[in-house]
């Protein structure tokens, strides 16, 4: 009985330490599930959108329907991912999932979610047989042009960021390294000087450089193009919510998105 009182507490703290170990394996595991999933859905459906913008359809579902009944269909599952994409990003979804799961894993569900309805958005894409224009000869080269030009204008953009995190995977690192997440800081280089959002600037050259184009891929361009216009509007207002009076002197002397004024934001980064 003795002995059985003695050993006790040391039980005790050994299940407890077992315990522990389990729970931090668990939270390293999940950790590096997310950022697994984060790239394969993210990067994967942003491929997938490449070939779209680039080669065309790639549904891998054909529904026989009226004209009119696939283009409802196409602009329904544009919808769906708007709503998704912006509706995830706000702040006070992030309030409401805080309660679930921790705030470093929100950035990386984020890409996981989006990859998932970016994805279902090309894979049940529906073509339409009706051609609203289509260039011929030499000048089919122009578009394609275009957008080379903008796929090296985004990569100019997300370098100029430097820090920019695609898949949101810097906050579960920065946890599993026991560090603290280097805040957010406002600086301008590189397109950033022209307009305020340059990488909505390539992606709308990209949506449009196609050399044809049947309605429903006009029905895509109206569509994203309206829903980048609206989001970078969105996206402002936690952008000054964040910097403040800087980001406001920013708005009055840089365009959003027609680099109209040159390279106005010099005499900011000055």
């Amino acid at each position: 009985m003795d002995f059985s009182r003695r050993t006790a507490p040391y039980i005790l703290r050994s299940k407890t330490s077992l315990a522990l170990g389990l729970a931090q394996l668990m939270n390293r595991f999940s950790a590096y599930l997310m950022m697994t999933l984060a790239v394969l859905l993210g990067g994967g459906s942003l491929a997938l959108l490449g070939f779209f913008l680039l080669v065309g359809p790639v549904s891998q579902v054909r529904f026989r329907a009226p004209e009119a009944q696939i283009l409802w269909w196409d602009g329904s599952l544009c919808l769906l991912f708007f709503i998704q994409h912006s509706g995830m990003i706000r702040r006070p979804f992030h309030t409401w999932l805080a309660q679930l799961i921790s705030r470093d894993l929100h950035p990386a569900l984020y890409a996981i979610v989006s990859g998932v309805a970016l994805a279902a958005v090309v894979l049940l894409w529906q073509p339409s047989s009706t051609i609203v224009w289509e260039i011929h000869g030499l000048f089919r080269l122009l578009p394609r042009l275009i957008a080379v030009l903008a796929i090296v204008g985004f990569i100019w953009g997300v370098r100029s960021l430097r820090t920019f995190d695609t898949f949101g995977l810097a906050p579960i690192k920065a946890r599993l390294r026991g560090r603290p997440l280097p805040a957010s800081r406002f600086m301008l280089r590189g397109p950033y000087l022209w307009v305020r959002h340059p990488l909505y600037l390539f992606m709308i050259l990209l949506i449009w450089s196609g050399p044809w184009a049947a309605a429903d891929r006009l029905l895509f361009n109206l569509l994203w193009t309206a829903w980048v216009v609206l989001g970078s509007r969105w996206e402002e207002r936690d952008l000054v919510a964040e910097f403040g009076e800087r980001y406001r002197r920013y708005q009055e002397a840089v365009p959003m998105l027609l680099p109209w004024r040159g390279p106005a934001g010099r005499r900011l980064s000055a």
